[in-house]
């Protein structure tokens, strides 16, 4: 019984935090939603928007245009595919080429189902920098959050160089806050779409990675999760049984 409690243990622990950063995220996003709609994130927008126009110039222009392909939906799907074969013939990961499709494939409908809800009109429209449609989530940071999180989550699983990892992870960060600043730079997004974006991609990327560490879980370990947890729970019962008949 101890070694079962033992083994379920870290699944279990990686469970309840991501469940809190679900949680945590899911929250601030129903504060920026109820913001939008009561008309009080003007002044968040206005500051943030007003610092980027100040810092504009010709050389930014052409950094920010190139560097918002990255996660245009183009991109990342030709990226994306590119993935799925590698994972394919090279790593034999069914469940993981399962789980990705989701993760992109779920956040995707995700943000179009929430951009025709709140109906957010863009501050400008511009098809050259991919900027059409409404504008609360921006589907740029969504995108390019669940992408490149998947990318980072795989190379961290993987039996890299931890300081390979480190690097990775950072430079995940880095690209994905850039591609979300090119979109306010380029006037495509409002900063509180990006931050809602962000939101969003995280609680999806997080529920579709515990989803996986889960099944990858319950593959490698001889435990089996309901059959553990039904032990435990009746441990748990009887116990409180006895100390009730006292």
């Amino acid at each position: 019984m101890k070694e079962e409690n033992k083994n379920i243990g870290l699944p279990v622990l990686v469970l309840t935090i991501g469940l809190g950063i679900v949680v945590l995220f899911t929250w601030l996003f129903s504060e920026l939603s109820e913001m939008l709609i009561e008309e009080e994130l003007q002044g968040f927008d206005s500051r943030i928007t007003l610092f980027f126009d100040r810092s504009a110039s010709p050389a930014l222009d052409t950094f920010y245009t190139i560097v918002t392909e990255l996660g245009s939906v183009e991109f990342l799907a030709a990226a994306s595919i590119i993935l799925i074969l590698f994972l394919w013939f090279k790593m034999k990961d069914i469940w993981g080429i399962m789980l990705f499709s989701a993760a992109l494939g779920g956040g995707g409908i995700l943000t179009a189902v929430m951009k025709e809800s709140y109906e957010r009109n863009r501050p400008s429209i511009n098809e050259a920098v991919d900027a059409t449609g409404f504008s609360f989530p921006s589907g740029h940071a969504v995108g390019s959050l669940i992408f490149y999180g998947f990318v980072a989550y795989l190379i961290v699983r993987s039996s890299r160089q931890k300081g390979f990892k480190i690097w990775v992870l950072v430079l995940s960060v880095i690209l994905i806050l850039l591609i979300g600043a090119s979109r306010i730079y380029l006037g495509a997004h409002f900063p509180s779409d990006i931050v809602a974006g962000y939101t969003v991609g995280t609680i999806w990327l997080i529920l579709c990675l515990m989803v996986l560490e889960w099944i990858e879980w319950q593959s490698n370990s001889d435990v089996r999760p309901v059959h553990t947890m039904r032990k435990i729970l009746g441990a748990i019962y009887k116990k409180s049984r006895e100390k009730f008949k006292r």
